[in-house]
């Protein structure tokens, strides 16, 4: 008879039994005999790992939360407020002052609902990253899967994305922008964002445990990423021989089904899209392999 257990380092591990008599058994214990397999292959991941560990996935996800919010005055107001006065100064920059176009779409709708899916995905990217270097001490003394820890980073900001779609549906009906059978494509979208988010989290929080300058980077990159994404602008005004080069950021993507799904706009520009899905693809493979080939170094450098 034989048990399969994880072993910290992630190799799976067989416990088998020798054979004895019940006489022999039942004055001491088995003797026991330890066979280390290593995984091999790039995505010989422990995915059954992954539900297996499901509660500690809740348990992280949880824990954040808590934290995050823990000791705070006006405590969760807080992700109403972030959105809101950063649609009041962008409003007021790029719409009053700029005058830059919104496809006939009421500018603070406009970008705020460009503003909600980038919010959730800065976040996750940013929280992520850090993920691994973060929970070291954890890393270093039990085994479980360690796509969990930028798996909840990418969980995490969920629940703040969903109380602000409540400031949207708000401005939306204050608006008079009625909802259409559009919306119910939204959960698409959102799920877009975050395979986009885990791709390069993976890389991110990878790398972070080797080279803590990308700690630093990350929030550089998120922020000159944002204004190379359709926010303030539409993607109308990228010029069209140029709108394929535009497709290869995902979340360009991401906004445009937003807006087509809550605003009533016309249908995504399918090669912006499709393109999007590629790329995001690319990149989420590549980061899992990236992950599995890192992973063995964590707790060693750690």
């Amino acid at each position: 008879m034989g048990q399969a257990v994880k072993s910290p380092a992630g190799s799976s591990v067989k416990w088998l039994l020798s054979g004895q008599n019940p006489a022999e058994s039942s004055m001491k214990p088995p003797r026991q005999k330890l066979i280390i397999e290593n995984r091999s292959g790039l995505f010989d991941m422990d995915w059954s790992g992954l539900w297996e560990y499901r509660e500690l996935l809740f348990i992280l996800v949880w824990r954040d939360i808590k934290v995050r919010y823990k000791q705070t005055a006006i405590g969760v107001t807080w992700v109403l407020l972030q959105p809101l006065i950063t649609m009041l100064l962008f409003t007021a920059i790029f719409g009053y002052m700029a005058k830059v176009p919104s496809d006939g779409v009421w500018y603070p709708v406009f970008v705020l609902s460009a503003l909600l899916p980038w919010t959730y995905f800065a976040q996750a990217i940013a929280r992520s990253g850090e993920s691994v270097v973060v929970n070291g001490r954890l890393v270093g003394k039990i085994y479980f899967p360690r796509l969990l820890l930028p798996l909840a980073m990418i969980v995490t900001p969920l629940v703040d994305f969903v109380l602000s779609m409540i400031l949207l549906f708000g401005l939306l009906m204050y608006a008079g922008i009625p909802l259409t059978w559009k919306v119910s494509t939204l959960p698409a979208f959102i799920l877009l964002a975050m395979l986009t988010a885990l791709g390069l989290s993976l890389f991110t929080s990878a790398l972070n445990v080797k080279y803590r300058d990308v700690g630093h980077a990350i929030p550089f990159v998120v922020q000159v990423w944002m204004f190379a994404s359709p926010i303030v602008y539409p993607v109308s005004l990228v010029p069209e021989q140029w709108r394929w080069l535009y497709g290869l950021n995902p979340m360009a993507g991401v906004i445009e089904g937003f807006r087509w799904a809550l605003l009533g706009r016309a249908a995504p520009d399918p090669v912006v899209m499709a393109e999007s899905v590629v790329v995001l693809l690319i990149v989420l493979i590549a980061g899992i392999v990236y992950f599995r080939q890192m992973e063995r170094q964590f707790a060693d450098i750690l």
